[in-house]
């Protein structure tokens, strides 16, 4: 039976036919709540994979496609495909062996991240063709990918934050079933299943990774829908008026109509986890999700997912991405938290961009305090409690960092947001050494945080990562163009300058060129990472939230000392040579990774290059 929700439809009528053939209409069955049903005709099952259909709601206007729509092969303004196999419950004992769940079965918490756009991650910019690239991952000690969204947007390319199928698995990212996969080595292989192959895709790329032992962390954004085939308001209330987001009124979690708009959300984040086998969400800008009814979306979301959890047999996660500062965002529910798992926390971020390429404009001003990279990396945020000159407020509260997991942060030196809202989408490697991105992953590869790579970083990929949009409205297309270069151009850059978001060779200068990874200099920053990331693993200390353990020494020549339990980070932020001292209680120490391969112990002090990071185990 196909049911959708439109209460303020008078009449309700559903256009459905085989694939490739003529749809026929058919009047659907009032039922209540402003619920509407079509339980079949003859000869025609509303329960097939060969079946497209799409609603006409008061006799009037195009038909439209389903809201809750598992599958779009025509784009998103095209009829819906019944997805048939809707029933699929991925529990722990299904693979084989069993996947427990990220990290042997404890979850997300600590892990390390890898967030990848699938459109840029390959050249096919498919799931199949990321499929080819695990191993990779595997290899650098990656144990959650975080994919950007997969929801259905408008045309070829996009971010994935244009999504307006929130049900659905954009079909750009799914083979046709009759292409090859591109193994790390150059061969290829033949492609995925047939059709349906957008949802099919998904799962094929979530079984992968569980076969080699990485989790799938999906980003999913339900604080608004694109601009481009957002047809929600047709149906009902799902967006209300008595809030304001940056993209218009917000998604509706708390007027009249909102029961259901909550389920709708809800369903479509409990269904990634049920039938596609993911094992964490990544919620965008929850600060835009606007709540004032008693309970709030976030802490009901969280609930659901940890009965679902318990009824599964094995961890589920939900990350948040927050601007709020406020710990409160991954307390529990029971404590009167919103319940998140964990949420990403930019703060860390500005203070290593800042330290490392002296950049000072717009949010990074207030954290070129010397101190605030000591700040962040012993205390969580910068602004807690404190003036926020960019906002201009003060912002934030203070993390209480005793019995305070710091693993429920996530640091970062790079993510697609840094990159990819830059005005040329430049990575940082274009702003700095080697030797100083070297010191940025050591600082958040070792601190008290849950890391999380972005993609080509583990390299210093060359290719930068730029904004992207394939509109097919030819007035949005020109509106989304002129407006990146004013908004550029007020910051004083020249407009021809400015990379067109519609252009194809903008997401074409994105792709990532995985065949420089074996250059030299390349190469030699994926040891770095790869040694990093081992060292986490293998050392409890390292691995450890004890955020109240850290201890962070520096001084205005340019050294920072970052204690962890038996280790101790170092790093020269100078391009000369300096003598950084170690803890006074070590009594000897020694130089387990070295950037530089240079650094050397004497006497109680490091010695290190220039732009040079060195881990050090401390003996008393």
């Amino acid at each position: 039976m196909i049911r959708v929700w439109a209460p303020r439809a008078g009449t309700m009528e559903i256009e459905v036919g085989p694939v490739g053939e003529a749809r026929r209409r058919y009047p659907m069955v009032s039922e209540s709540g402003g619920w509407w049903s079509w339980p079949g005709a003859p000869g025609v099952r509303p329960d097939t994979s060969d079946l497209d259909y799409a609603f006409v709601l008061d006799g009037t206007g195009p038909p439209l496609p389903d809201p809750r729509s598992a599958y779009q092969p025509e784009g998103v303004h095209g009829p819906s495909r019944w997805f048939a196999d809707p029933g699929r419950v991925v529990g722990a004992g299904e693979a084989d062996p069993p996947w427990r769940g990220p990290q042997g079965g404890t979850g997300v918490l600590g892990g390390v991240f890898y967030e990848l756009h699938l459109g840029t991650f390959t050249e096919a910019g498919t799931l199949d063709a990321a499929i080819g690239r695990i191993p990779v991952l595997r290899d650098l000690g990656i144990d959650v990918v975080e994919l950007m969204p997969v929801a259905a947007f408008p045309g070829r390319w996009n971010w994935g934050y244009d999504g307006v199928g929130l049900w659905a698995v954009d079909d750009s990212y799914a083979s046709t079933g009759t292409g090859s996969i591109e193994m790390p080595d150059g061969r290829e292989v033949p492609g995925g299943a047939e059709a349906p192959d957008g949802p099919d895709a998904l799962r094929r790329f979530v079984d992968a990774c569980h076969r080699h032992g990485i989790g799938v962390c999906l980003d999913v954004v339900y604080n608004h829908l694109g601009p481009s085939g957002n047809y929600l308001s047709r149906f009902g209330p799902y967006f209300t008026e008595e809030h304001t987001t940056p993209w218009g009124p917000a998604v509706n979690f708390d007027a009249a109509g909102s029961v259901e708009v909550r389920r709708f959300v809800i369903e479509a984040a409990l269904r990634w986890f049920r039938e596609f086998g993911v094992d964490a969400l990544r919620l965008d800008a929850v600060h835009e999700l606007r709540d004032d009814s008693g309970r709030h979306i976030l802490a009901e979301l969280s609930d659901e997912v940890a009965a679902l959890a318990a009824r599964l047999g094995r961890p589920l996660d939900l990350v948040a991405e927050s601007d709020l500062n406020d710990t409160r965002m991954v307390t529990s529910t029971a404590q009167g938290g919103l319940g998140m798992t964990a949420q990403w926390d930019d703060d860390v971020h500005h203070a290593l961009h800042v330290a490392l390429t002296g950049e000072t404009s717009g949010y990074y001003a207030d954290f070129a305090d010397p101190g605030a990279l000591a700040k962040v990396l012993t205390k969580g945020f910068h602004h807690d409690g404190t003036y926020s000159s960019f906002r201009g407020r003060d912002w934030g509260r203070p993390v209480e960092v005793d019995g305070f997991d710091g693993r429920r942060l996530l640091a970062y030196l790079q993510t697609h947001d840094q990159v990819g809202n830059r005005a040329l989408g430049d990575r940082i490697t274009a702003s700095v050494t080697p030797g100083q991105q070297a010191i940025g992953a050591a600082l958040y590869l070792t601190s008290a945080y849950t890391p999380l790579v972005f993609m080509g970083e583990e390299w210093g990929a060359s290719t930068p990562f730029q904004f992207f949009t394939d509109f097919e409205e030819p007035e949005l297309a020109a509106a989304v163009s002129a407006g990146r270069r004013e908004e550029f151009a007020s910051h004083g850059w020249r407009s021809e300058d400015i990379p067109d978001p519609q252009d194809p060779r903008t997401r074409a200068r994105s792709v990532l060129r995985w065949e420089e990874r074996h250059e030299p200099a390349h190469a030699r920053m994926w040891r770095w990472y790869a040694a990093l990331i081992d060292l986490r693993h293998r050392e409890p200390d390292l691995s450890s939230g004890d955020l109240a353990g850290v201890r962070v020494h520096h001084d205005a020549a340019g050294w920072l000392v970052m204690r962890r339990g038996a280790f101790a980070t170092v790093v020269n932020l100078a391009d000369r040579p300096a003598e950084a001292p170690l803890p006074p209680e070590a009594t000897a120490s020694d130089v387990v990774l070295s950037w530089s391969g240079s650094a050397s112990v004497a006497e109680g002090r490091l010695s290190l290059e220039g732009h040079d990071a060195a881990v050090v185990r401390l003996r008393s």
